[in-house]
C-alpha cells in the first residue's frame, strides 16, 4: 500500500507531518540530521565526558586540588604496568619512585616496591552539594602517589587539578553567556521587529557600548574590586559585567535577522488575528533564529574558556592555590621548565580538545537547524 501524506498539522509553534503513519517533529528531523554528523557527535561525547569529568571531580581525583608534596616537585607522569615481572598479565600496579637527581628532579622506579591501584578507595574529604564523604575511584597504598599525568612545581596532582580546574574553566562562562544571550535576543528582536526610529535608536545605543574597549575596562575593573575577593568570585564577577556588554554584537545580528523574518506570511497573518505584538516577537519571530543563536553560544562557550585563560596569565584571572585550566597552563611559560616537564602542557591540550569539540559540534547543529539542508 502507497504512504498517504497528509497536511502538517500545528501544535502550539511547533509543527509535526505525519508520512505514513511516522509523527517527526522539527527536533527529531534536527536531531536524526545531528546523528549522521560523525564528527558532531564525536564532539558532543567528548564534551559530555569533559563535562561530567568536572562535576564530579571529588570522585574521579585521587586528590584534591590543594594536595601538595614537596618531595615530589614536578614528578614525571607514573607508568602503570599490567604485566607484572615474570611475564604474567595482572592487575595494574605502579612501582614506587626515587629521585636520582634533585636539581633536574629527575625520577626512576624502584622495583623493589609494588603497589597495586585500587579502586573506591578512601581518600581526602570532600563535599559534594552538602554531602560529606572520601570516597575516591583509584588511588595506591601511602607512600606511594600516583600522578598519571604528572606533578607541578608543588608536587601537585595534574591529573587532579584538570578535573577541579575544569569546574571553573568550563562552567564560568554559563552565567555570563546567559546574560548576553537573553538580552541580545529580546534587545535585537525588539529592535528589528518595531523598525523605524525605535530601530534607529536602539542600535545607536548598542554601537555605543560595542565600542568600549574591553580589555581596558577589563583591567580597570580588576583594579576597584574588593582586595579581598575571593579569585573565583573575583573572576566570575568580571565575567557578568563584561556580558552585559557583551550582548551588543548579538543584538545586532539578531536585529538583522528580524527585520527580514518579520516580512514573512506567518508574520502577518499572526498580527491578522490579533496576536500581541509581544508574543509575535517571542513565540514566533525569535524561535526562526534559534539555529544561529545555538551555534553563536557553541562558540561563545569556548571563548570564554580562552578568555579565563589568557587573564589567568596577565594575573586577573583565577590565581593559585585555586586551580583552572588558564593558571595551570602559566606553569609552561618558562621554557627551561616546559624543556625538561613537557607534561605541563597538557593543560594546553585539554583547552585544545575543548575548543575544537565545540566547533565540531556547533558545525552539527547549524547544520541540522539548517532548514534548506536536506535530511
Amino acid at each position: 500500500m502507497a504512504k498517504t501524506m497528509t497536511e502538517p498539522k500545528q501544535n502550539g509553534h511547533e509543527q509535526t507531518y505525519q508520512d505514513g503513519g511516522a509523527i517527526r517533529s522539527p527536533w527529531k528531523m534536527a536531531w536524526r540530521k545531528l546523528r549522521r554528523h560523525k564528527l558532531a557527535m564525536i564532539g558532543m561525547w567528548v564534551l559530555i565526558v569533559l563535562h561530567l569529568f568536572a562535576i564530579f571531580a571529588d570522585f574521579f581525583a585521587p586528590y584534591s586540588e590543594l594536595t601538595t608534596d614537596r618531595r615530589r616537585t614536578n614528578h614525571s607522569p607514573t607508568r602503570v604496568h599490567i604485566i607484572s615481572p615474570e611475564g604474567k598479565l595482572t592487575r595494574p600496579f605502579i612501582y614506587g619512585y626515587k629521585r636520582v637527581d634533585t636539581v633536574r628532579n629527575i625520577y626512576e622506579e624502584d622495583h623493589t616496591q609494588v603497589y597495586p591501584i585500587r579502586f573506591f578507595v578512601r581518600g581526602d574529604k570532600y563535599s559534594f552539594f552538602g554531602i560529606e564523604s572520601d570516597l575516591r575511584l583509584f588511588g595506591v597504598d601511602a607512600p606511594a602517589k600516583i600522578y598519571l599525568v604528572g606533578a607541578d612545581r608543588y608536587g601537585r596532582d595534574i591529573f587532579s587539578r584538570l578535573a577541579y580546574g575544569g569546574r571553573r574553566s568550563l562552567f564560568i562562562g554559563i552565567i555570563g553567556l546567559a546574560i548576553s544571550m537573553s538580552i541580545g535576543l529580546v534587545y535585537g528582536g525588539t529592535s528589528g521587529y518595531f523598525g523605524g526610529w525605535v530601530d534607529n535608536l536602539m542600535m545607536r545605543i548598542a554601537e555605543v557600548i560595542i565600542s568600549i574597549p574591553g580589555f581596558y575596562l577589563l583591567l580597570a575593573l580588576s583594579a576597584v574590586l574588593p582586595p579581598g575577593l575571593g579569585s573565583t568570585e573575583r573572576f566570575l564577577m568580571i565575567t557578568v559585567i563584561l556580558a552585559f556588554i557583551n550582548w551588543a554584537g548579538l543584538a545586532r545580528v539578531i536585529r538583522g535577522m528580524v527585520l527580514s523574518i518579520s516580512q514573512q506570511d506567518f508574520v502577518t497573518a499572526s498580527e491578522a488575528v490579533g496576536c500581541s505584538q509581544p508574543r509575535i516577537i517571542i513565540r514566533h519571530i525569535l524561535p526562526n533564529t534559534m539555529s544561529y543563536v545555538i551555534v553563536n553560544a557553541t562558540l561563545a562557550i569556548p571563548g570564554f574558556i580562552l578568555s579565563e585563560a589568557g587573564l589567568s596569565l596577565i594575573g586577573v584571572g583565577i590565581q593559585h592555590p585555586d586551580a583552572s585550566w588558564g593558571n595551570m597552563l602559566s606553569e609552561a611559560l618558562n621554557l627551561t621548565s616546559l624543556t625538561r616537564y613537557p607534561w605541563l602542557l597538557v593543560p594546553g591540550f585539554v583547552i585544545f580538545i575543548t575548543v575544537l569539540s565545540y566547533s565540531f559540534f556547533g558545525d552539527g547543529i547549524r547544520d541540522a537547524l539548517d532548514p534548506r539542508a536536506r535530511t
